[in-house]
C-alpha cells in the first residue's frame, strides 16, 4: 500500500501541503460523456484496496467509492459531453473535465497530480504523472469516484436508449455493442467521430 503514497509523500516533505489527483474514465468508448475526478486526500488514510481503478473489480469500487468520498479532505467530479468530445477532441475533452472537478474542490489544492502525460487547460500549478492511477494514492482515488460514476451513468443511458447494451459494456466497441450500431444506427449518446472507422469499414 505505501508506494501508493510515495509522490504524496515527497511533495509533503517539500512543503506542498495539498494535494489533488485528477483521473478521467471513458477515453476509449464509441458512446457517453468522458467523466473526470478530483480528490485530495489526508496523509495515509486507510482505503482498503486502493488501486488504479482499471485493476479493481467493478464491487471492490461500489465498495470503495463511499469511502473515498467520506474520507477525502475534498473530491470533485464533473463530465465533458459528447458535443465537447466532438468539438475538442477526446483528450482535450478529458482535461477539460479534469480541470472541472478540480475547480470543485474546497480548499483548492496548491498542486494537482494529473494521470497521463499532459497537464494543458489545467489551470493550477500541475503535475503529469504517467501511469499515476497505479503511483498515487490521490489519483488512484479520482479513478475510482470518475470510473464509478460513468457506469453509473452508462446504466442510466442504458435506460434511455435500451437497444444497445450500454449498461454491460458501458459504450465500448465490444462485438455485441458494434452489431447493434450494424441494426439500429447511432443514437445521439454516440461519438460521430469515434464511429468513423466503423462506417468506413462498412
Amino acid at each position: 500500500m505505501n508506494d501508493l503514497w510515495e509522490v504524496e509523500s515527497a511533495l509533503h516533505r517539500e512543503g506542498v501541503a495539498l494535494v489533488c489527483g485528477a483521473d478521467e474514465a471513458g477515453r476509449g468508448p464509441l458512446a457517453g460523456p468522458v467523466c473526470a475526478a478530483a480528490a485530495i486526500l489526508p496523509e495515509g488514510v486507510d482505503l482498503p484496496g486502493l488501486n488504479d481503478s482499471k485493476k479493481l473489480t467493478e464491487k471492490r469500487r461500489e465498495a470503495l467509492f463511499p469511502l473515498i468520498q467520506e474520507r477525502a479532505v475534498s473530491y470533485g467530479i464533473a463530465f465533458a459531453t459528447v458535443e465537447e468530445i466532438e468539438q475538442l477532441n477526446i483528450l482535450n475533452a478529458a482535461l477539460l473535465a479534469m480541470d472541472r472537478a478540480i475547480a470543485q474542490l474546497d480548499p483548492a489544492p496548491e498542486l494537482a497530480l494529473i494521470d497521463g502525460n499532459t497537464t494543458r487547460g489545467i489551470s493550477i500549478p500541475a503535475r503529469s504523472v504517467v501511469g499515476g492511477d497505479a503511483k498515487c494514492a490521490c489519483i488512484a482515488a479520482a479513478s475510482v469516484l470518475a470510473k464509478v460514476t460513468r457506469d453509473r451513468l452508462m446504466r442510466e443511458l442504458a435506460e434511455q436508449y435500451p437497444q444497445y447494451g450500454f449498461e454491460k459494456h458501458k459504450g465500448y466497441g465490444t462485438k455485441e455493442h458494434y452489431a447493434a450500431l450494424e441494426k439500429y444506427g447511432p443514437s445521439p449518446a454516440h461519438r460521430p467521430s469515434f464511429l468513423r472507422k466503423f462506417y468506413a469499414k462498412r
